[in-house]
């Protein structure tokens, strides 16, 4: 690899001098333009066409036995939309647009739906591997949010995507680009699969090992901890404060005051994380008036076992006290009278180590997983800018 020294002043940022800028519709299939497809499905048809929506790929492909199927008249009215196998797709439309994916086989001459684009590369213009990195790259992102129009959920049209500036090398560079942004996703997504196995161990272990054996006492929490809320707003918060300050969401904030010293549990008494925002934390710290304090525990219980059985369950019990869908605060009588049982001390702590060295493990994968996310942001910055050449 080489860093170039000519560049010129181009609408996408300085590139280099044999490259070109080249809109997105100028390396599209003749007959092919980008567009989205059918806006009422209408009911399900056990052997019609398949029909792709956003939700169908957005946290991974759906089995295709899960995925919608329209009668023989909608897809000849939208036959126009079809995709073919390798076709660039696009969310459009709500919460998850900008992502891209490729249409694998099997979804061939299927028809997307009004929250997809299809995006038909012509390969002798461009690699479409390529294209999808310079959609997802920062200048794709900032495209992106330029061109999306507000409403009751986030919209890009066709016309302002067919209109996106793409630096544009040589296609044999495109290849190596592409081929060396395709090796670091790969390095993520097996670093993901691996976290979300070493979990999926973790929560057996922790069913297993947390599940009430023959001899175990049961308390309710007022037997075993303190209980109180916090005397602070969020607008207390000071950012590089001395302590930290735990507030009603995941995200801690930091202080210069501290209201408590010690062993605790900190757990959300309302707002989007209600039942589900908890932490654990040992030293100098404030707390929020809608936080929920668990401390001063008793001598029978161990302050990290109490928060893995607490975290474990207490949501469930939170859920089946209340007839809604969700929650909106906790009640303090739904932490105190909330039954926790538990072994002797000795076992306790064997069961906190364990699940504490695995809790170690996934953080130091996530810890790396983040890394290998920075490295990649770095690729992509300086290989669809040209200040690094592969070719």
């Amino acid at each position: 690899m080489k860093v170039t020294e000519e560049y010129k002043q181009t609408e996408v940022g300085l590139i280099p001098s044999d490259w070109k800028v080249t809109k997105l519709f100028e390396v599209i299939e003749a007959n092919r333009s980008i567009r989205y497809g059918i806006v009422q499905p209408g009911k399900f048809e056990p052997n019609g066409c398949l029909m792709l929506r956003s939700q169908d790929y957005s946290k991974g492909w759906s089995n295709s036995n899960e995925m919608h199927r329209v009668n023989a008249e909608l897809e000849n009215q939208y036959k126009n939309a079809r995709l073919n196998k390798d076709d660039l797709i696009m969310t459009v439309v709500g919460a998850g647009i900008g992502q891209v994916v490729i249409a694998p086989d099997w979804l061939d001459k299927a028809i997307v739906s009004r929250s997809t684009a299809r995006i038909a590369v012509d390969k002798t213009k461009a690699a479409k591997e390529y294209i999808l990195c310079c959609l997802t790259s920062p200048l794709g992102v900032r495209q992106i949010l330029d061109a999306q129009k507000e409403g009751a959920q986030p919209v890009i049209s066709c016309l302002d995507l067919a209109k996106f500036n793409i630096p544009y090398p040589s296609l044999k560079e495109q290849t190596a680009i592409a081929t060396a942004l395709s090796d670091a996703d790969a390095l993520i997504s097996n670093l993901e699969k691996l976290i979300a196995k070493k979990r999926n161990i973790k929560q057996g272990a922790m069913q297993k090992l947390l599940l009430p054996k023959e001899g175990w006492t049961n308390l309710p929490i007022s037997s075993l901890a303190n209980i109180s809320t916090g005397a602070k707003n969020t607008q207390d918060r000071i950012e590089d404060g001395m302590y930290p300050f735990f507030v009603r969401s995941q995200n801690i904030e930091r202080i210069n005051s501290f209201s408590y010293q010690g062993e605790a549990i900190l757990i959300a008494g309302d707002g989007v994380g209600t039942g589900k925002v908890m932490h654990y934390y040992n030293g100098k710290f404030d707390f929020h008036q809608r936080v929920y304090k668990l401390s001063d525990f008793n001598s029978c219980i161990i302050g990290l076992y109490f928060f893995l059985y607490f975290k474990n369950n207490f949501y469930e019990r939170m859920m089946q006290m209340t007839a809604k869908s969700s929650v909106d605060s906790i009640r303090r009588d739904m932490i105190s009278n909330m039954i926790i049982p538990f072994p002797s001390r000795e076992e306790q702590t064997r069961i906190a180590t364990i699940l504490s060295d695995m809790d170690a493990e996934i953080n130091a994968l996530e810890i790396k997983l983040e890394k290998y996310k920075k490295v990649k942001l770095g690729m992509m910055q300086n290989l669809l800018t040209g200040r690094i050449r592969l070719v």
